[in-house]
């Protein structure tokens, strides 16, 4: 499995929060969640960090079983759709996102 991750570096214009959350939820999140072949997405809000570390406004993680499937789903147009969405959450926000793909390997935890 792998997980594609777009990390939105930077900071939410000072009382934008509210706004730009429910924009993600009632906006992006619907056309995320259409994305083909997708199995798990997930929209991480940042709420602390350690001193010195960047500012990760929020992070947007989607599973796909494998590279193929996820060069299909960026291929898609819904995810053009949601690009040119994206474009007006980003009034909100001051910074950048960059996006990365991992290989993911689950772990139970032990007892």
């Amino acid at each position: 499995m792998i997980v594609r991750y777009a990390l939105f570096e930077g900071e939410i214009h000072p009382g934008s929060e509210a706004a730009f959350r429910r924009f993600v939820k009632e906006r992006l999140v619907p056309l995320w969640t259409q994305f083909p072949g997708a199995q798990e997405i997930r929209v991480l809000d940042g709420m602390a960090r350690d001193e010195g570390a960047p500012v990760y406004a929020m992070v947007l993680a989607i599973r796909y079983p494998d590279m193929a499937t996820c060069e299909q789903a960026l291929q898609s147009p819904v995810r053009f759709e949601s690009r040119e969405v994206t474009g007006e959450l980003l009034k909100m926000f001051t910074g950048r996102v960059h996006h990365h793909v991992f290989e993911m390997n689950e772990y139970a935890p032990a007892g």
